[in-house]
């Protein structure tokens, strides 16, 4: 019983012919009700979703998929909202090219080094 609380949720079909969606479309689509999903926008700021001039929300595609991956993380993963803030900070690392471990900085400090002993090896052969 406890393995059926980590497993991952139910895969969702987000209609491909929409570009933006309502937050009641977006709240049929999560399985979350409107003031969820508000919460949510409050708590994961990378959750952004336009406004329209009478002040509606208007979800992108990106937000939806975002918003089904926190839903994952809290319901199906049982993680806290500060642990599903950590795991997208992490994916997003990830996704950018460094590993999200703090070893960005290592690499960089490589590339540096290896980059002033190529300007070295430049300045020899001038």
């Amino acid at each position: 019983m406890a393995d059926e609380q980590t497993e991952p949720l139910e895969p969702v079909e987000i209609p491909a012919d929409k570009l933006y969606f309502k937050i009641g479309e977006v709240a049929k689509l999560v399985g979350v009700k409107p003031y969820v999903l508000r919460y949510w926008e409050s708590e994961f700021h990378i959750v952004k979703p336009g406004k329209t001039r009478s002040k509606h929300r208007l979800y992108r595609r990106k937000d939806v998929e975002t918003l089904l991956r926190i839903k994952n993380l809290l319901h199906g993963k049982r993680f806290t909202i500060e642990g599903a803030r950590q795991q997208l900070k992490r994916e997003a690392a990830v996704q950018e090219g460094g590993s999200g471990d703090g070893s960005g900085a290592v690499n960089q400090r490589a590339v540096r080094e290896i980059l002033s002993e190529l300007l070295a090896l430049r300045e020899t052969l001038a």
